[in-house]
């Protein structure tokens, strides 16, 4: 009897065991289940956020498949002498080459269109635009922008008015002075005034100075900073008054690079009006390319690489040939100056 009940107590507990070790398999397995029920969840809710759709105007077959953040840059130095001359009067130009006038052509077709029965703008600016190849004597190398002022030999009126604030010396060449064109002329006076604060530099355009009175401006230097006179920046010179003409009716220009193609500069830059005569007009445009030409590096090929005669209201650009003006490699003196500096190079390394 006694092994009758042992027998049912160890079968009891081993009952038990079994039940107890079923019970924690299932709670292992439900936490696996759990996590695998979780991530079906999370799929199933993306799937449900809605996608803005962003309508899209109509893009040309060409430009299909393109990123737009990218341009496609042309080169802007032209080259149409492998184009056909036209034998007809109406052409598209694109497959042709430009016709080529010379500047005085270029005035006078453009005093036709501005004709009073046409843009009546009878006295128009006339703007010539300067292409030119911004390379430098190294190679991967290009010229920064510059900024240059010259006096072009046939004065015209401009919607410009410019102050001029000279220093020199002497009653006699104080007079001349004002007569040739300067807002304000004076000697060490003016020194004193700028001191005290009663005459104002940025009143002025441009500063200049003979240097008879260089010595007499150190006392505002740092007034000054870099308007002070000096012969790098054209402002110091001996001959004043032809300093102050130029300044006061002189043309200034800045040649600026193109943003995506470093080789490319360009320059427009106000060479009379229609009213003048022709000649007259060319005259400046002669003088201006030539001021231009003087800034060219000391290398091969052309600086100057294309001209146009323009007259706004009209959008048309009448090109000319700038090496009738200009030479279209360096001068022989030049070439013997940059032959001489590159043999002295040489010789040093």
């Amino acid at each position: 009897m006694a092994g009758i009940i042992f027998r049912s107590l160890f079968n009891t507990s081993l009952t038990l065991n079994k039940t107890n070790i079923t019970t924690i398999r299932s709670i292992n397995t439900g936490a696996v289940y759990y996590a695998a029920r979780k991530g079906t969840r999370a799929k199933a809710r993306a799937k449900k956020v809605k996608v803005e759709i962003t309508k899209v105007g109509f893009i040309p077959h060409n430009q299909r498949g393109k990123n737009k953040d990218t341009k496609v840059h042309v080169n802007k130095h032209l080259d149409d002498s492998n184009k056909q001359i036209s034998k007809d009067d109406v052409y598209p130009m694109r497959y042709y080459r430009w016709v080529v006038y010379t500047a005085e052509e270029a005035v006078l077709a453009h005093k036709e269109t501005h004709h009073p029965t046409m843009y009546n703008v009878p006295d128009a600016l006339v703007l010539a635009q300067v292409e030119l190849n911004m390379e430098a004597v190294k190679k991967n190398r290009y010229i920064d922008n510059f900024s240059r002022l010259t006096l072009l030999p046939r004065i015209f009126p401009r919607d410009e008015e410019r102050t001029i604030l000279a220093f020199c010396k002497g009653p006699e060449l104080i007079k001349q002075v004002a007569e040739a064109g300067a807002t304000t002329a004076g000697s060490t006076e003016l020194v004193k005034k700028i001191q005290e604060g009663s005459l104002k530099l940025s009143d002025y355009d441009y500063v200049i100075a003979h240097p008879n009175i260089l010595t007499e401006l150190v006392p505002i230097r740092g007034l000054m900073k870099r308007r002070f006179p000096s012969p790098n920046n054209g402002t110091l010179d001996a001959n004043i008054c032809d300093l102050v003409k130029k300044f006061a009716a002189g043309v200034q220009y800045r040649v600026v690079k193109d943003e995506h193609q470093q080789n490319f500069g360009s320059v427009e830059v106000p060479v009379g009006r229609l009213d003048m005569d022709a000649q007259h007009i060319v005259e400046n445009v002669d003088a201006l390319l030539k001021d231009i030409q003087s800034a060219r590096p000391k290398r091969e090929g052309l600086f100057i690489t294309r001209c146009f005669i323009t007259s706004p209201p009209s959008s048309e650009k009448l090109k000319i040939d700038p090496f009738v003006h200009v030479d279209r490699t360096l001068s022989k003196e030049v070439q013997e100056d940059s032959d001489d500096e590159d043999e002295a190079v040489a010789a040093r390394s």
